[in-house]
């Protein structure tokens, strides 16, 4: 049994839940989250990203070169998503390969993060279930 933890883009949300679905997930929970991950060192890769996000500003530029030069130094968090999912062994790599497909993008950049950990013991509330079958 595992646990799988995905980081996700806020707008990937919904793409995440379909394919969490279709993959066969027994059930997961997601939370708004903030957080950043490692800084980006390649120069065009931000500077790109940089007029990407001002040219969707349109006339508040200022205030918004402020806000991502912040986000784009490690100096602000990133509003994000964040999915558990309990899984037997058998199916993490077939819901890991769905949750990639669903949030990858040609960004370069923040597309997110996947950890997959050992679960111990699971209960199942209602009946008292343990183990595997609880999941």
């Amino acid at each position: 049994m595992k646990e799988i933890i995905a980081v996700v883009r806020m707008n990937k949300t919904n793409d995440t839940k379909k394919a969490l679905v279709k993959a066969g997930a027994a059930g997961f929970t997601a939370f708004k989250v903030m957080g950043r991950g490692k800084l980006v060192d390649d120069e065009s890769v931000i500077l790109d990203r940089k007029n990407k996000l001002l040219a969707l500003a349109g006339d508040d530029e200022r205030d918004t070169a402020v806000l991502i030069d912040g986000f784009l130094t490690g100096e602000r968090l990133f509003p994000r998503r964040l999915f558990t999912v309990l899984a037997h062994d058998e199916d993490v790599e077939e819901i890991v390969n769905a949750i990639i497909a669903a949030n990858r993008t040609d960004n370069n950049v923040g597309d997110g993060k996947i950890f997959v950990l050992p679960v111990l013991d699971a209960v199942r509330v209602r009946t008292g279930e343990t183990g595997e079958s609880a999941v």
